[in-house]
Order: C-alpha cells, then sequence, then structure tokens
C-alpha cells in the first residue's frame, strides 16, 4: 500500500483501541487511521458488540456507551456505513468454514460490498482471502 487514500472499516477492538490510547494498535495502523486522505468507517455491528462488553461487564466506559461512541465518531473522523439487506446475505454467502461469529461475519461482508480494508487483529479475518484487511497489530 502506497499513498493512495484508503477506504478503512474498523473492527469494533480497534475502534476501541484507537479511541481509548491502547497500546496493542501498531504503529502503522495509527499512521493509517491517522492519515487525512483515509476514510474511517465503523459499523452498527461495532456499537451492538460494545454495548454488549459494556452490559456484560468485559469493557467499562468513561461515559454511557451514547456519548462514547458520538465523541469517537467525532475524534476518530469517522462515519458510520449502515448495514443492509445485501450486507445480511453476503455475511452467509462466505466460506462455509470462515468464521462462526455473525459479527465478524458482517463486518466482512461489509467491507467486501463497500470495498474497504477491514482493519482488524482477528488472525482468522488477516488470514482471509475473501476480503482485503490490514493489520492492526504492532
Amino acid at each position: 500500500m502506497g499513498n493512495e487514500s484508503l477506504k478503512l472499516l474498523l473492527d469494533t477492538h480497534v475502534w476501541i483501541w484507537a479511541f481509548e490510547g491502547n497500546d496493542s494498535l501498531g504503529v502503522r495502523c495509527g499512521r493509517f487511521l491517522r492519515d487525512k486522505s483515509s476514510e474511517r468507517w465503523v459499523s452498527p455491528v461495532s456499537t451492538l458488540e460494545i454495548a454488549r462488553l459494556v452490559e456484560r461487564g468485559h469493557l467499562e466506559l468513561a461515559c454511557p456507551i451514547s456519548e462514547w461512541v458520538a465523541r469517537s465518531m467525532v475524534a476518530l473522523q469517522m462515519r458510520t456505513i449502515f448495514i443492509d439487506h445485501a450486507i445480511a446475505m453476503e455475511a452467509y454467502g462466505l466460506s462455509r468454514g470462515f468464521h462462526g461469529d455473525p459479527a465478524d461475519r458482517m463486518l466482512v461482508a461489509t467491507a467486501r460490498l463497500h470495498d474497504c480494508h477491514l482493519v482488524t487483529a482477528d488472525r482468522r479475518i488477516l488470514a482471509c482471502q475473501e476480503v482485503r484487511s490490514l493489520s492492526a497489530e504492532k
């Protein structure tokens, strides 16, 4: 990847890492996320996953989730890619053995149909030939 503008869809954990300043986020990935020419997108699927993590006590946010989402969207200059029927169908049109997690399938389908690089640390997604991905790790 050279200096071309990238359309990036952030996986849920990358969204959290990028806004919370987590050390797990790699330098290269951070450069792509800060690059003004890159488009940064998130899916409501990730909001669902974050809400689930908060509800189950696996993630603690400094403010209510609605405020966290709004603040992070502004701070990271992100936009929302909305889910539609085509994405829902594409999620289970992927290879049978790809991934069992419905949220990950939805994110991969979204990236495919919207021509995005999926930014993730998920090894199964990074190894998948069905979607363009970018490693979030160091």
